[in-house]
């Protein structure tokens, strides 16, 4: 079995131009953009199917050589599925098209209060962050008080499964409490 490097480069093109008319702010190019990736998806799932004009089950191949070659039906069940969901997707978007020109006589998503009030605080989020000195190592932790005491094994040895003749620490002389005495 060859694939035709036309199904994919064709395939490649309609992603790249579904992909491209999604990013758009019309709806209607979103619509269309989204219809393209369902046939690019389509046609993938097309190249992957496997042998050409054999049927899922049937074990006869149409080339003479391919005896037994079965194509797998797989990928038919899920271009099915595609075409069913890209149809209710389409269906959706067509409706949201029809009630935004109803509302505003234009298919194209504007940019609200909230949304420039987002970028306005990520703006200066950033600008803060760009502003904020470096600190020592020596000040960057939260312990900056605390004492730093060895790990103490309780029972001895046996307790944290060490063998018998494991070095462990114990307490020659007490440790203030953080009260500085």
């Amino acid at each position: 079995m060859s694939v035709s490097l036309t199904l994919v480069v064709i395939m490649a093109v309609l992603y790249a131009a579904g992909v491209y008319a999604m990013l758009e702010r019309s709806l209607t190019r979103v619509l269309i953009g989204f219809l393209l990736l369902g046939n690019a998806t389509n046609l993938l799932l097309l190249i992957v199917m496997g042998f050409p004009g054999t049927a899922p089950f049937a074990g006869e191949a149409e080339y003479p050589g391919d005896e037994g070659a079965q194509s797998d039906p797989l990928p038919q069940a899920l271009m099915l599925t595609a075409i069913v969901i890209t149809f209710a997707v389409s269906a959706f978007l067509l409706a949201l098209i029809y009630r935004s020109w109803q509302l505003g006589q234009a298919d194209t998503v504007e940019d609200d209060a909230e949304d420039v009030a987002l970028r306005e605080r990520t703006a200066q989020a950033e600008a803060a962050l760009d502003e904020v000195e470096t600190v020592d190592d020596a000040a960057a932790t939260d312990f900056v008080d605390a004492v730093a005491s060895p790990l103490l094994a309780l029972d001895g040895a046996d307790a944290l499964g060490l063998l018998p003749d494991a070095p462990v620490d114990t307490p020659t002389e007490t440790h203030d409490k953080g009260d500085g005495k």
